[in-house]
């Protein structure tokens, strides 16, 4: 499948990521809950401070009319009402970190455990670097979209509902005329989050064609050299580069375009508030420090327009990072073994019987074999690249399943045996060395 065509995701498959997300999350619940209820704390105390200012200036008005005790009194208030803003943010903080990056260490734990269950067909057929750029790279743009929304986007929401609810009980038409501006906003943010999806998305899947790439040309770098292929490798790493430059483009375009558009509209929301309240006011409908208050609030009450238009893009690409970590998970596990399979007590007998195997279904590889192996025989296997040889080993080991006959040990189909008995009774030496750390 194309990148083209990897990059795109229905409705459908979105709706299915978010959900699995959220059922990853579900373990930490206990931390949601607090999450919600400091940042409900959080939003009530910030948004009490300007109706504090707002009397603090009605005391104020007038020659010889300020009233200093009421102002220290009020002064008082504000400075406890922010300590206590200020320690709901530390401990949201806190639960909001906690959460994130749990599911993400789930999320590679779980990709790791996947791997060594995968057979090794699909390894054959996935390049590694797109793997670890899966395990690595999305999870970590995933984490950041995670966080992002549990910082923003709970407390942005609580913002907008407790700022309505506040101007609603100081005055119906100026709020209305907040109410009848913002949907302008999320139609702007809406439109921009659906394009900017899609090229996330395709960004996340050319970043691991790139990962792949690097890490074929590193590995190979002695082949490349041999045979004289630098110009090659590097234009094929050219083309993938300019795939990758082309898509981020388009994606941060999109998405940068997300929060001026947003401050645009919500500035249009502030003027309407300044400028029917300044009506109300010389109408003598609202005080100075009423006016000052709706002034406040219509400030913030866009600010987490401007805020969750941006976590909506990092959702976005969050969600198309995770469809791919998904992908991986939802791989198809290696022929699982038989409920009675048996531990081998090898005697060094190993039967082929009419074995065929083809790794693609239109293109066999072996057909029709048949040996019979002798203990004590010893057995050279030699042919040119290509012809088989490392598949008979394969097969051997049960890497790979045959398609048609059966092969035996000690008289026993290795279907029959436990994996952990059968390969610990062969030794192997690798063609290619794998140094772990520490070695």
């Amino acid at each position: 499948m194309s990148a083209k065509a990897k990059s795109k995701l229905t409705p459908e498959q979105r709706n299915a990521t978010l959900r699995r997300v959220l059922e990853k999350i579900r373990p930490y619940g206990f931390f949601v809950v607090c999450s919600l209820i400091v940042a409900a704390v959080s939003v009530a105390a910030q948004l009490y401070i300007p109706i504090l200012c707002g009397s603090a200036i009605d005391m104020m008005l007038g020659k010889g009319n300020v009233d200093f005790n009421g102002v220290l009194r009020i002064v008082v208030e504000i400075v406890i009402v922010a300590v206590v803003a200020a320690l709901a943010q530390w401990l949201l903080s806190v639960c909001n970190n906690r959460i994130t990056f749990s599911v993400s260490r789930d999320l590679r734990n779980a990709a790791l455990r996947k791997i060594q269950t995968l057979p090794l067909s699909y390894l054959d057929s996935h390049p590694s670097g797109d793997i670890v750029s899966r395990m690595v790279a999305d999870v970590d743009t995933f984490a950041d979209g995670l966080l992002m929304g549990f910082t923003q986007l709970f407390s942005g929401v609580l913002t907008i509902l407790g700022t309505l609810l506040f101007m609603l009980s100081e005055n119906v038409p100026i709020t209305l005329v907040v109410v009848c501006i913002t949907p302008l906003s999320l139609v702007v943010a809406s439109f921009l989050a659906k394009r900017s999806y899609k090229y996330f998305q395709g960004q996340s899947t050319v970043r691991g064609e790139q990962t792949a790439l690097v890490n074929e040309m590193i590995e190979g770098q002695k082949v490349v050299q041999a045979f004289g292929h630098e110009a090659e490798s590097l234009a094929a790493f050219d083309e993938v580069n300019g795939r990758l430059q082309s898509v981020s483009l388009k994606a941060i375009f999109f998405s940068s375009m997300t929060n001026p558009a947003t401050r645009f509209v919500n500035n249009i929301v502030y003027a309407g508030v300044g400028l029917v309240g300044a009506v109300y006011a010389v109408a003598g409908g609202i005080t100075i420090g009423q006016l000052s208050i709706f002034l406040n609030y219509a400030n913030q009450y866009t600010k987490p327009f401007n805020e969750i238009s941006g976590v909506v893009t990092e959702l976005q690409n969050a969600l198309a990072c995770a469809a791919r970590v998904f992908e991986l998970l939802d791989a198809e596990d290696q022929v699982p073994e038989a409920e009675n399979a048996k531990v081998l007590e090898t005697d060094g007998h190993v039967e082929l019987k009419d074995v065929s195997f083809r790794y693609l279904p239109d293109r066999p590889l072996i057909e029709g074999l048949n040996l019979d192996v002798k203990p004590g025989q010893r057995i050279a296997i030699v042919g040119p690249t290509g012809c088989g040889k490392t598949t008979l080993i394969n097969l051997l080991m049960r890497f790979y399943d045959v398609n048609g006959g059966s092969i035996e040990v000690a008289g026993n189909d290795i279907r029959s045996l436990t994996r952990a008995s059968l390969r610990g009774s062969y030794g192997m030496v690798l063609q290619e060395t794998w140094l772990r750390a520490g070695t």
